[in-house]
């Protein structure tokens, strides 16, 4: 028989294609799909909506940062408890203060891993970011030195030390890379918005530090796909009725080695425009007054685009060019995903960070009426 599972968080970006990737593939008989936000008000593409249309998904509104509203999620009607349990609810959005993160990522986190390990639940997965690693040129492994670079980070790394600690828990922690598609709002697509931005402007995209700089990249298809084979996994591993096993960790990154040169080539080539970078001697002064430097970026970029979005009738949207002084440090993200797939037999489908991948993502919000018509080249 198909697991029962429980999605927290399913709304929002990797959730949405999660759950289009469990229906379209008919992996579960019943999902339960727990979030703040409706997805009504959530952006969603058709392709979307319909997948929260299926009968098989059940949606339950829920401020998981409360206690009741944790459990409550929790009780399935048949008085069953639910297979695996998928924990993608935390605070995505820079610039928050620590406050926020602490109560949205930290305690939602060690709050629904609890609730699981007391309900003895087969699998629970909990999604981290690869900027727990020390910034490095060489990739960080699993086991590689950490040092978490944002606040994000910072509350994701002590969700993960505390839920090894929680008895009883059947835990898998996944910590992707950079990760891009459909839906993404905070990773690459503020950089492709830019390039929309300079074409608009006529002017040469020009970047803080060096094209050498890492960003390395994964694919939302293949975080969905690798959400569901670790849990599948684990659970022929040791599941309820077994002894719980250590928590597992693993990376994902595709093989692009993704940097910002590579990047910028595409948007040259998406966008018909110049790119170029400031080099390490202004970006370093930069550095020195990141505050205003980030508030002058983000002037230069947030009055071309509402212009655009206006001319072009686009009305309400999820997207801008704002970029939050945390991504403007010249803080490498570089990772070794390849663990997974030694171990786990797991292959990633989107190797390879393409132009024609970025086009999709900016095809698709247009058709969505989310971004301007005739941006592009």
């Amino acid at each position: 028989m198909a697991p029962v599972i429980l999605v927290l968080g399913g709304v929002g970006f990797i959730g949405r294609n999660f759950i289009a990737y469990i229906i379209d593939n008919n992996l579960v008989d019943h999902v339960r799909v727990a979030d703040k936000a409706l997805p009504a008000t959530a952006y969603l593409s058709d392709k979307h909506k319909k997948v929260f249309d299926d009968k098989r998904v059940e949606f339950k509104q829920a401020n998981l940062t409360n206690t009741a509203a944790v459990e409550k999620i929790f009780t399935r009607d048949d008085g069953k408890e639910f297979d695996y349990v998928f924990n993608l609810a935390a605070e995505t959005k820079y610039g928050q203060s620590d406050e926020v993160y602490d109560e949205r990522t930290f305690q939602l986190s060690v709050a629904v891993a609890k609730e699981a390990a007391k309900r003895k639940v087969k699998v629970f997965v909990e999604v981290s970011t690869a900027q727990v690693y020390e910034s490095d040129k060489k990739p960080s492994a699993e086991e590689g030195k950490l040092k978490p670079w944002t606040a994000i980070a910072k509350s994701k790394l002590k969700a993960e030390e505390e839920l090894k600690k929680i008895s009883g828990l059947n835990l898998v922690i996944l910590r992707p890379a950079i990760v891009y598609g459909w839906g993404d709002v905070y990773g690459i697509t503020p950089r492709l918005i830019m390039g929309a931005v300079y074409r608009q402007l006529n002017e040469k995209m020009e970047l803080l530090w060096t094209k050498d700089l890492k960003m390395n990249t994964v694919h939302v298809d293949d975080v969905a796909r690798a959400l569901w084979h670790v849990a599948a996994t684990k659970e022929e591993k040791g599941g309820r009725t077994r002894p719980v096993t250590a928590a597992e960790i693993y990376n994902l990154a595709d093989k692009t080695d993704t940097d910002q040169g590579k990047v910028n080539q595409h948007i040259q080539a998406i966008f018909g425009i110049d790119t170029g970078f400031q080099g390490t001697m202004i970006s370093q002064f930069a550095k020195l007054n990141l505050e205003s430097v980030t508030e002058d970026v983000n002037d230069k970029h947030l009055q071309p685009w509402s212009e655009l979005c206006k001319a072009a009738g686009v009305t309400n949207t999820p997207l801008t060019p704002y970029l939050d002084k945390e991504l403007l440090k010249d803080n490498a993200l570089s990772v070794d995903g390849s663990k997974i797939e030694k171990e786990l037999g797991f292959t990633y489908t989107v190797p390879q960070l393409t132009e024609q991948e970025l086009r999709k993502v900016v095809e698709e919000f247009v058709a969505s009426n989310m971004w301007p018509k005739g941006t592009t080249k």
